[in-house]
C-alpha cells in the first residue's frame, strides 16, 4: 500500500513534517517493501489554499493514506473525498511513522 508522509526532505530519515500543506516535500512509500519517491510540495510557498492543492497532488500520487501531524479541514476533505484516510498526531521521522502506521496506527 502506498502511504504519503508530509516530510521536511526528501527522504525515509527526514523529519516528519506537523504541516501537511506546507510541508516542503512528500515521501510516497510502498508499506510492504519501504521504497519509496519524494514529490516537492509545489503549494508550499502558496499565498492561500495550499493545503487543498498539496491535498490534490498527494491524491494523484497514487497514495491510499497520509501520515502527518496536522491536516485543516479543507484538505481533510479534499483527501477523504479521494478516498485516502488521514492519519494525524505522527511524529518522528518518515520511517519511523511508516512502522507505526505498520504496526496499527488509527484515522483520524
Amino acid at each position: 500500500m502506498k502511504i504519503a508522509v508530509s516530510a521536511s526532505g526528501p527522504a525515509l530519515d527526514a523529519g516528519l513534517d506537523p504541516r501537511f500543506g506546507r510541508c516542503s516535500h512528500f515521501v510516497i512509500v510502498e508499506t510492504e517493501d519501504m521504497s519509496f519517491e519524494a514529490l516537492d510540495n509545489a503549494a508550499a510557498a502558496a499565498g492561500g489554499g495550499a493545503g487543498i492543492q498539496a491535498a490534490r497532488a498527494v491524491a494523484q500520487s497514487g497514495a491510499r493514506a497520509v501520515l502527518t501531524g496536522n491536516c485543516g479541514p479543507s484538505a481533510n476533505q479534499t483527501l477523504t473525498a479521494a478516498g485516502l484516510e488521514v492519519f494525524t498526531g505522527c511524529s518522528g521521522t518518515v520511517a519511523q511513522a511508516v512502522e507505526s502506521f505498520r504496526s496499527g496506527l488509527s484515522a483520524s
